[in-house]
């Protein structure tokens, strides 16, 4: 019996771009959850058939339905090929991962275990070493543990103190004040709640703001953000970055956008989840 309040079918959205080496291994973690989702959709930001022909050979022996959605590649465009996954996905709850993250397999079962109505959740990542990548794209097991081959001291990743699954630690600090960096390579939401501020804004294309973005809207209409700790871990694989030198810089055109949606308060983006057939 699914308890009231929480979610009855889970979507995950695993966005991908040109690295099915990764994919492999992200997806075989997918295949072990303790709690699978319902249906796996990978979202394609335009790769080359070599990641159409891995996620073909998977989806045969997969435990459950796995999808691949593709756009061209017309440039780094994350808001649209999210998008793309949310309008085919058809659970009431949505998460989303990174094609680079590697899940504890308890992943799924954390989202789930912290989901209730009026919030979004916001996982961290391992930041892994080149060393430990290397290992882990090898179809080694990824450590989560306070000894891992990560950086525990990079901006944007996991602090050693938060580094080993604890559930109940985890349920504590949920409780607590909302925080952490925003990150759509470990988020959920429910469905309905997406739908509803119309998905990622899809005017945002080149790297950054798009999450924080979605976000800022969610938490104008009402929403509150749920942050993740000792629980929902996922094993960042080292890879160059398409970042720019400073993220937070506000002359770039999706920092703009994102200072529009704080100081006018918007709620929905015109540019949005329905310019795409979906699921209502």
């Amino acid at each position: 019996m699914i308890a009231a309040g929480k979610p009855h079918k889970v979507s995950l959205i695993v966005i991908t771009y040109n690295w099915p080496q990764a994919l492999k291994q992200v997806l075989l973690s997918v295949a072990t959850q303790t709690r699978l989702p319902d249906e796996v959709i990978v979202a394609d930001d335009g790769s080359t058939d070599d990641t159409r022909e891995l996620i073909a050979s998977m989806a045969a022996n997969f435990p459950v339905p796995l999808r691949h959605i593709w756009q061209e590649d017309l440039g780094f465009r994350a808001a649209r090929c999210r998008n793309l996954g949310i309008a085919a996905s058809q659970g009431d709850y949505v998460v989303l991962i990174d094609g680079d993250m590697v899940l504890h397999p308890a992943f799924i079962a954390d989202h789930l275990m912290l989901a209730e109505p009026g919030y979004f959740l916001q996982g961290g990542r391992f930041k892994t070493t080149a060393r430990e990548t290397a290992r882990l794209l090898a179809g080694g097991r990824p450590v989560f543990a306070p000894w891992a081959h990560v950086d525990f001291h990079v901006f944007d990743g996991i602090r050693r103190i938060y580094s080993f699954h604890a559930p109940k630690l985890a349920r504590w600090k949920a409780k607590g004040k909302n925080g952490g960096r925003v990150m759509s390579c470990n988020m959920s939401f429910w469905r309905d709640d997406l739908i509803r501020v119309n998905g990622f804004d899809e005017r945002m294309e080149g790297y950054g703001a798009e999450d924080r973005e979605l976000a800022a809207r969610l938490e104008n209409a009402g929403l509150r953000r749920r942050q993740l700790k000792w629980c929902a871990l996922g094993a960042h694989l080292e890879h160059k970055t398409r970042a720019q030198v400073d993220v937070n810089d506000m002359s770039l055109p999706n920092n703009r956008l994102y200072r529009a949606t704080i100081t006018e308060r918007i709620t929905r983006c015109d540019q949005g989840i329905d310019q795409h057939d979906f699921k209502s």
